[in-house]
């Protein structure tokens, strides 16, 4: 009988702490819920009528973290709205957040670069004038971690903030466009101006009270701020007179040349029988080892079927060449280039000519940083300055440095969409 009551304790207190063990235990395999959110969530979470942000509504997430994109000490921002960005998982969004009267020094007390935390929880989603707010904070809600973070512009066009502006709303952008109608000397740049890429059309909009309002606007430029809409229109916001990057003349009537519509067909890199000149709208070209290339998802087509590519491992130049001048100068060229789909990245430069193509300046410094569709489909943009007042013509120049190795990168490269901007 006494082994047999030893025997029934021991099981009796390993049921007992079996029992208390699965009482205890945590399922794992839920996992325990982030508590930071994105603005990519926050932003699709309304579906036309006021959330208020609960953690229940966003798997148990309270904030957020972001850097402020908007310059209060430049009054170009509608008061006590402050803009804050951030990016998951390659999606960057944006939101206004209503100060309201909870901040005594309102907007100031965040700077333009400031990386912040932002406690979501029992503020109110809404939207205010067709624009995403966030509202009802008080002054312990946001918090700055740290400053003078450098905030990067996304390059848009026109066309892309107007068809998918949720997208870009309340985000930093820049645009490369002219005023509608090209301003005199020394026209300020305050109230409205018309952003055109001929087809489509945007407000550039300065405050009476920003403190740039006054200075004067240029024909044509990089605009760089905030995208924003009011009374239905969509705007976009510059948040200091440095927004105004690259200032020009007005794009040259024609252009961009988009390599649509050639004259001829050009699928060979060097035809001997064309002398591989290639007719397009803007003038004739000459494409020495390099195509007409129309592959979707490898060659670099911004706009349109077709773009430039030139042919890989060359150990001689190749050349997409204008074959006539523009008659009255240059201040800027632009254009858009990537590697041909998964190739390595090449070497090459912009030159000019004020001699009908006898010889050939550089215009820079040499680009070598041409990337893969498999890291991005979009193109980059390459921006040059000058100052030209005599007839001249330009040539992209890809360096013939060979055979790709382990030192040597030389893959095919992509072009398109090349823009020609008077002087002035």
């Amino acid at each position: 009988m006494k082994k047999f009551k030893n025997i029934s304790l021991i099981a009796l207190i390993s049921s007992t702490l079996l029992t208390s063990c699965l009482k205890e235990d945590e399922n794992y395999a839920i996992g325990i819920s982030n508590p930071e959110t994105s603005l990519f969530t926050i932003r699709n979470l309304y579906k036309g009528s006021d959330v208020k942000l609960e953690a229940q509504k966003l798997n148990e997430a309270k904030y957020f973290k972001g850097v402020v994109i908007s310059n209060s000490t430049e009054n170009n921002m509608p008061k006590n709205y402050l803009a804050v960005q951030n990016t998951w998982r390659g999606q960057t969004r944006g939101i206004l957040i209503d100060l309201n009267d909870a901040y005594p020094t309102g907007t100031n007390t965040y700077k333009f670069g400031d990386s912040v935390y932002v406690n979501i929880d029992n503020t109110t989603l809404t939207t205010q004038d067709e624009l995403l707010v966030l509202k009802n904070f008080n002054s312990e809600n946001i918090k700055v971690i740290n400053s003078g973070n450098q905030v990067e512009s996304r390059s848009i066009s026109i066309a892309s903030l107007i068809n998918n502006f949720s997208d870009y709303e309340s985000t930093y952008v820049n645009i490369t466009s002219d005023l509608e109608t090209e301003p005199s000397n020394g026209t300020p740049l305050k109230g409205n101006k018309i952003l055109s890429d001929g087809e489509n059309a945007i407000n550039l909009f300065t405050e009476d009270e920003a403190k740039f309002a006054n200075n004067p606007v240029a024909p044509s430029a990089t605009f760089v701020g905030i995208a924003f809409k009011k009374n239905k229109e969509i705007q976009l916001r510059l948040q200091s007179y440095d927004g105004m990057m690259y200032p020009s003349g007005r794009i040259y009537a024609g252009w961009p040349e988009t390599f649509e519509n050639p004259d001829t067909a050009k699928g060979s890199y060097n035809m001997t029988a064309i002398n591989n000149n290639v007719g397009f709208q803007t003038g004739q070209w000459h494409l020495f080892q390099s195509i007409i290339g129309d592959t979707q998802g490898r060659d670099r087509i911004v706009s349109g079927k077709n773009a430039i590519r030139f042919q890989q491992n060359l150990a001689v130049p190749a050349y997409l060449q204008m074959n006539f001048d523009l008659p009255n100068g240059a201040s800027k060229v632009t254009f858009w280039y990537g590697a041909y789909y998964t190739d390595r990245s090449s070497s090459f430069k912009l030159e000019y000519s004020t001699d009908q193509g006898t010889t050939w300046t550089q215009l820079g410094e040499i680009i070598n940083d041409a990337h893969k569709t498999s890291e991005s489909l979009s193109a980059k943009q390459a921006v040059f300055l000058m100052n030209i007042q005599e007839p001249v013509r330009f040539r992209v120049h890809k360096l013939g440095l060979g055979t790709s190795s382990n030192t040597i990168e030389n893959g095919r490269l992509g072009i398109d969409d090349i823009s020609i901007f008077r002087s002035y």
